[in-house]
């Protein structure tokens, strides 16, 4: 992570709408706490929060999001980056969008196996993907919390899974509409990514193991029921049906 992670606050940075710049150390071993202190003295939008367990990736954008002081929420891991103006775009469109819950920013896969990029449907996979890797998510916090976060079982964060879990969710009861003018996340390859195992499944090149297969379905839906079901006792405390900020029409979305 100590390795990425200066790229991917450098990335942040160049951002004018980052108004806040939250960095999770889960429990690190390496250089990445004294990386992220660095940066937070070199620029007041920077805070460092400490895991002293490691608690998993979702564990810590849950626990930075818990401390995020903005309307919006964005995700980078650190071996990500964001391209320029990619909150720009994805801020202008919710904006001008303010009956969308989020927005999904297009994910160029850099330095991929040639076997997965050279694929005849790398392009299909590759945007599937984007709809559920985290770093291509801005979203509402009121939305983020309402939802319940990024699910923490054991299970996901040995397999990885949970961004599709909540992606699940959020498309279920909300839909998640992906900007594909320009690719605005990069993800950069590294041994044993999550993203290399879905190419190589769902192109044929590996198999699934069926228990594991089994086993994220089920949490999956667990996680989509429990979300339907908060969203549902939120909208029962909302204002009576009939008033008039229910029959008012969807506002036109401009970009």
């Amino acid at each position: 992570m100590a390795a990425t992670l200066g790229r991917a606050l450098e990335s942040c940075l160049i951002q004018p709408e980052a108004a806040q710049i939250i960095v999770v150390d889960d429990g690190s071993t390496d250089a990445s706490i004294e990386i992220a202190q660095h940066y937070r003295r070199a620029d007041a939008r920077v805070e460092v929060l400490r895991m002293h367990v490691n608690g998993g990736v979702a564990a810590a954008r849950n626990w930075a999001a818990m401390h995020a002081s903005q309307d919006l929420l964005a995700f980078i891991d650190a071996d990500d980056e964001y391209l320029p103006a990619a909150l720009r775009a994805a801020s202008g469109y919710l904006q001008g969008c303010p009956q969308e819950a989020s927005v999904r920013l297009d994910v160029e896969f850099a330095g991929f196996p040639q076997a997965i990029v050279a694929h005849p449907e790398f392009e299909k996979y590759a945007a599937i993907l984007s709809n559920t890797v985290p770093s291509s998510l801005v979203i509402r916090r009121a939305v983020y919390r309402a939802l319940g976060g990024f699910p923490t079982d054991e299970f996901f964060r040995r397999v990885g899974g949970e961004d599709g879990a909540f992606s699940w969710a959020l498309s279920k009861l909300f839909g998640n509409r992906r900007l594909i003018d320009a690719k605005r996340v990069r993800q950069h390859y590294h041994p044993a990514i999550h993203a290399e195992r879905f190419f190589r499944i769902h192109m044929g090149m590996e198999q699934p193991v069926h228990e594991e297969v089994v086993e994220a379905l089920r949490l999956s839906q667990q996680f989509v029921a429990g979300a339907e079901a908060a969203i549902a006792q939120l909208r029962a405390l909302h204002s009576p049906a009939g008033t008039a900020a229910h029959a008012a029409p969807a506002p036109t979305c401009q970009r």
